[in-house]
Order: structure tokens, then C-alpha cells, then sequence
């Protein structure tokens, strides 16, 4: 328990778990107009009671306005607003076209049904934003759902507890604080899908957890995003665009840029541009801008302060500076680290520290990058389309941004979710759906006809068996005609206007 947040006890955790599971069997939730008007009820939770979640996200980490908004509250409401668009089409049985020929008159339909009662763990860094976007997509499915907000953004959490229940069915969606012993007690409960979001390390202690009840996990994790600048790439542009990557929040966020690869005849011009960038947007003291965010707990700032101070190579070009009690690290930038450095190359940063390697070719910063494990976003910066599609087809991370940073997650477009260490699954718009729903498929056969279905049944005879690879397996011929069948119909348009000028003649 902390001053501003109540955890909740074993016993009420139990009831809450129960209690969405036994709501879910009833039904309630799988009505599509049920589900709209809760999508909207959380529409009007976070637009009704805006000006308070900007608080609390300062008081957490003091989130400048123009952060919250767009990290935190936007991409809630745009979500919201997009299943309040779509829903009835992304619910809407889909039609299979049958390819075995003995299924030729057979009725194929996929449906996308709830997956049951859902549990969502929301992270610190956005606590709206990756609280409720899984929400939304778990109620859009038709599920009942437990959310934990983290704990380690307590003025949050405290509001969204305090909100949900005045705007949604309480018995279905239903809040549970707490921290390490709290979530270790809810996860050893039967869900129907788990959605976790922050390290790989307690990634994997869920994903442990749900295999005892063999539930599906999505994790959206994390790991060490490299940004890859070409020669041929504006420094100062970039620069911009790698500072927005890596002060947004201070850092604190599983797609900041991690560390660089530059030329290594570019590294000392990078750095110039890159200290342009910090004194234009934070001045000369970024203690003191309002524009700049401080690290979530002091037990966060003394292990990246410890990264920075236990360095095993690199000069620091500018920054360095922090204080603890103020939660604040300087806009840090570290010029010729090495890639075997274990400290700074050695787990995800998540703060304003951004080391820079020089590189002597592409082949060697694509080296570099492959040697990690695949992380949640790459960014290259190039001008040039070969030299980008190079960097894709020798890579592989969950998603890339060329010639930009963050800005790939905020398109809800896009699906978005890491590969191996970086995550399971995805989500965002149609993918969340997709998340949170099971394509049951349903196969309708006539009662009729039963003198052909008839070849499948005992006694077995040379004759059945040919019937039975005419109608399960597909002729080649067929595939063939098929490829050329634009062909053939050139060609039967010469013969017929071969035979019409004949014909006239």
C-alpha cells in the first residue's frame, strides 16, 4: 500500500476473478450494442476526466502536457473511437470459400468469439495508454476483464480505480492493485488470455504462470532498439528525430532509441548536432525546462545513474549530471562506446542515456545489430531505398521506423508487438480484435447426398480410393490452367477475331 493507492486484499482478488468469470458464462458481455456502450463509457472516463489524468501523470512522473496527451490520453480515445466505427464490421461472420471438392456444397463460416475473462497488466511508463488500449480491444472482443494498473505509478492507478466502476459495468471489468505478492496471487488464477506489458524478465514469469493453466499470452516486452545512420543522412534531422526517440518520457519507453550507429567519420558531427538539439529544446540547464520529464522512482535514477557511472567505455559528450531526490537525469549523450561494453550494451537502458558506436560499413553495424536479440523496433536513417531495404532483409526486430522514431506505434494502423525476446503477439486497431477474440470455425454440411458422402465409409476398395484423391487432393493440371489462364483467354480473343475476320471475308 502507498499513500495515494489502497492494494487489495487475497480475498477480494479471488472474488473479482470469480466474479468476471461467472458474469462472462451468462453472456452479458457478447451483445455488440453491449459492448459499444461500455467502449464509450471508457470514451467518456478519460474525455470527461482529462484535466485529472494530466495530474496525476505529472505527479507520477511529471509528464509535460503535450506528452500526456499524445503518449496517454489520444491514443485511448482515437482507439475507443475506432471500434465505436468498426466493430460491427471486424465482428461479422466471415465467409470461407470451400477448396476441397467433396466440401464444394458445404456452408464455411469463421466467427470471431470472445476468448472468456481476460487479464491485462499495464505498465508504469504510459499508465493510460497501455492500461486501456488492451482494454479496449478485450471488451471490443465481448470479454469480461481484470485490469492491474501498475503500482509504480500510483496517482494513475488511483485514478483509474476510482473511475472505472462510476463508468463501467462493475461486474464485468474490474480493477486490482497491488504490487509483486498481489500480481504473483492473481496469476496463479484460470484466465482466458493474459496481456502483459513491460521487461522480458517478468514477461517471463508470466508467461510461466499462464502454462500452468495453459492460457494464451500476448507480451509486449521490450529489449535494446538500435537507430542505424547511413552517411548519406542529414545529421541534423536526424538528430531531432533520434532526441525525440530517446528524451520522450525521458527515455522511459520500450521503442526509445537504445544506442547508435554512426559513421565513424560522422560520430563527432553527430554529437554536435545532437548537443543542438538538447540546448534548443531544453536549454541550457534541462533541470530546470518544463518540457522535460523526470525518471518514475529514485530507485530507477541510481541504477541508470549506476549504468553511467559503471561504463566500461565511451566519453561522455554532454550530460551526466542527476539527482535522486529530484528523480532527474541530464540528457545524456555517450560518444565511442564500445559494442562489447557489458554495462551500457548490456540490458535496455530505459532512460535518457544514449550511447553512440562508430561503424566502418553497413555490414558491420548490421553485425552489430544482429548479435542482440531481436528487439522491439529498428530505426535506419537513409535517403537511400536499397540501403534501407538491405538493413530489412538482413535484420530482424518486431518493427522498424525509417527515418523516424515512436511515431510507427502511434499508427494504430499498424500492428505492433515484438518477435522473441521483444514479445509475443500484437495488437492496436484490427489486431487487438484479433488478440482478444477465437476464430471458431463452423463447417455446415446437408443431410443429403448421402449416397456420394457414402465413398468415405468401410469397406475400403481401389474405386473409393480414387474417389476419395479426386475429391481431397487438387489435380496439377488444374493449377496449371489456372497460371496461364490469362493466357488462354488472349488467346481465345485472337481465335474468335481470327474466326470473325474469316467469317467476313
Amino acid at each position: 500500500m502507498t499513500s495515494v493507492l489502497t492494494y487489495t486484499s487475497y480475498d477480494s482478488i479471488e472474488d473479482s476473478v470469480h466474479l468476471v468469470r461467472r458474469v462472462f458464462s451468462t453472456g452479458k458481455t457478447r451483445s455488440l450494442k453491449f459492448r459499444k456502450t461500455q467502449i464509450q463509457r471508457l470514451y467518456d472516463l478519460v474525455h470527461d476526466n482529462e484535466e485529472r489524468f494530466y495530474e496525476a501523470l505529472a505527479k507520477d512522473m511529471n509528464k509535460p502536457r503535450v506528452e500526456a496527451l499524445s503518449g496517454d490520453i489520444a491514443p485511448v480515445l482515437e482507439e475507443c473511437l475506432y471500434f465505436l466505427d468498426n466493430l460491427d464490421s471486424l465482428a461479422k461472420d466471415e465467409k470461407v470459400k470451400p477448396r476441397l471438392n467433396m466440401n464444394a456444397m458445404d456452408n464455411l463460416v469463421i466467427r470471431k468469439e470472445p476468448l472468456g475473462a481476460v487479464l491485462v497488466l499495464g505498465c508504469w511508463n504510459y499508465p493510460v495508454q497501455l492500461a486501456l488500449v488492451p482494454v479496449i480491444g478485450a471488451i471490443a472482443g465481448g470479454n469480461t476483464v481484470i485490469l492491474k494498473p501498475s503500482e509504480i505509478s500510483p496517482n494513475t492507478a488511483a485514478l483509474i480505480t476510482e473511475l472505472f466502476p462510476k463508468y463501467l459495468d462493475n461486474h464485468c471489468y474490474r480493477v486490482i492493485n497491488g504490487a509483486v505478492d498481489e500480481t504473483t496471487e492473481l496469476l496463479k488464477y484460470h484466465f482466458d488470455h493474459i496481456f502483459y506489458t513491460g521487461s522480458p524478465q517478468v514477461g517471463k514469469i508470466v508467461m510461466k504462470a499462464a502454462a500452468e493453466h495453459l492460457t494464451g499470452v500476448t507480451l509486449e516486452l521490450g529489449g535494446k532498439s538500435p537507430a542505424i545512420i547511413l552517411p548519406d543522412a542529414d545529421l541534423q534531422v536526424v538528430a531531432n528525430r533520434i532526441g525525440f526517440g530517446k528524451f520522450y518520457n525521458c527515455g522511459q519507453i520500450c521503442i526509445a532509441v537504445d544506442y547508435v550507429l554512426v559513421p565513424e567519420e560522422k560520430m563527432d558531427a553527430f554529437a554536435d548536432a545532437f548537443r543542438n538539439t538538447v540546448k534548443k529544446w531544453f536549454g541550457d540547464d534541462p533541470k530546470q525546462s518544463p518540457n522535460y520529464a523526470r525518471i518514475v522512482s529514485e530507485r530507477h535514477v541510481a541504477r541508470i545513474a549506476g549504468m553511467l557511472q559503471n561504463r566500461e567505455s565511451g566519453a561522455i559528450a554532454f550530460g551526466g549530471e542527476y539527482d535522486v531526490q529530484d528523480r532527474y537525469i541530464a540528457p545524456t549523450l555517450v560518444t565511442d562506446v564500445k559494442f562489447k561494453d557489458k554495462v551500457l550494451m548490456g540490458d535496455e537502458i530505459f532512460g535518457p542515456i544514449l550511447p553512440v558506436i562508430p561503424y566502418s560499413s553497413l555490414d558491420d553495424a548490421i553485425h552489430m545489430v544482429n548479435q542482440n536479440l531481436p528487439p522491439l523496433v529498428l530505426y535506419a536513417f537513409t535517403n537511400k531505398k536499397k540501403l534501407a531495404q538491405k538493413i530489412l532483409d538482413n535484420t530482424q526486430s518486431g518493427g522498424v521506423c525509417v527515418n523516424d522514431c515512436l511515431m510507427h506505434q502511434a499508427e494504430y494502423s499498424l500492428p505492433f508487438g515484438g518477435i522473441g525476446n521483444s514479445g509475443i503477439g500484437s495488437y492496436h486497431g484490427e489486431r487487438s480484435y484479433r488478440t482478444f477474440t477465437h476464430e471458431r470455425s463452423v463447417m455446415t454440411k446437408s443431410l443429403g447426398m448421402e449416397s456420394l458422402i457414402a465413398v468415405r465409409y468401410p469397406p475400403y476398395s481401389d474405386k473409393r480410393t480414387n474417389m476419395m484423391r479426386m475429391l481431397m487432393v487438387t489435380s496439377p493440371l488444374s493449377l496449371k490452367i489456372k497460371a496461364y489462364k490469362g493466357a488462354f483467354k488472349k488467346l481465345a480473343l485472337i481465335v474468335a477475331l481470327i474466326a470473325i475476320y474469316i467469317k467476313r471475308r
